[in-house]
């Protein structure tokens, strides 16, 4: 799980997904300390419910702190500068592949319904389960809110988490977050880690419970699914370097170790 705070904020994303004019809010005031969180905060709350956030949600925003975690993860990204030999060796990746097969067997009905639905193979969502977060065993213990506002408070890329910002409000309006939600240090969270934009956007009930829960198994990779699908994903097509479904696992990541490990484990899930 450490390594995908780091890659997916880089990666293809609707910026524009909740069609507010961030513009505005982005007058608020960014900062580079701690010092000015709680004065940006004010302001932009008033922004928020200009643009037609509900009370509620700000609220929520009203109990976030300034995460130094999270600035902290954010700057030292040092891992995608490793080989892919390297790379794969530090996130065991063969350990991924061998625990990956058992788990395309034991969820055998889940992965067939999955690509019933989408045409996304079990191997690259498995390949992407395991290195996001070791198959559910860590999904970050950061506050959500905490950790995205301090990145759209920040001066590095204010307008980017701006607009992650807003997707996070809505989905506390909608009830998908709560105040007290916790990811991981940029603001992903559940079992594949999906940006707020991206659960917006991307975010299935893959149980059909009624909702959208992406720390649940079955909407995490239903919704892993239905992200590659937006991203080209086409029935079918390989998903190799130079096939017809790598673009799709490249707007995943943007990392290019991160795309290949995810193409090599899943084949080797996949039997390919």
């Amino acid at each position: 799980m450490a390594f995908s705070a780091k890659g997916k904020i880089f990666a293809a994303a609707a910026f524009a997904v909740l069609g507010l004019a961030t513009g505005s809010a982005n007058a608020a005031q960014c900062g580079n300390t701690a010092a000015g969180f709680e004065a940006w905060k004010k302001q932009f709350s008033q922004e928020a419910a200009a643009n037609g956030i509900s009370s509620r949600a700000i609220s929520a925003l009203g109990t976030t702190k300034y995460a130094t975690k999270t600035i902290s993860a954010d700057r030292n990204q040092h891992s995608f500068k490793l080989s892919l030999s390297q790379f794969m060796a530090k996130r065991g990746g063969k350990t991924i592949a061998s625990r990956g097969k058992a788990m395309k067997a034991q969820n055998a009905a889940l992965f067939d319904r999955i690509e019933q639905r989408y045409g996304v193979p079990a191997g690259p969502l498995i390949a992407i389960w395991g290195m996001e977060t070791g198959f559910g065993s860590f999904m970050g213990n950061q506050n959500t809110l905490s950790a995205v506002a301090t990145l759209a408070y920040d001066c590095r890329r204010t307008e980017y988490f701006t607009d992650q910002l807003y997707a996070a409000l809505k989905l506390v309006q909608n009830g998908t977050l709560t105040a007290s939600t916790t990811g991981a240090a940029h603001g992903e969270i559940g079992q594949t880690q999906f940006l707020p934009a991206n659960v917006l956007k991307y975010g299935v009930d893959g149980d059909g419970n009624g909702r959208i829960d992406l720390k649940g198994k079955a909407d995490a990779l239903a919704s892993t699914a239905n992200f590659l699908r937006g991203h080209g994903w086409s029935r079918g097509g390989g998903y190799q370097p130079g096939q017809a479904n790598f673009g799709a696992i490249q707007g995943w990541n943007a990392a290019s170790v991160y795309q290949q490990a995810i193409a090599i484990i899943g084949a080797e899930i996949d039997g390919l």
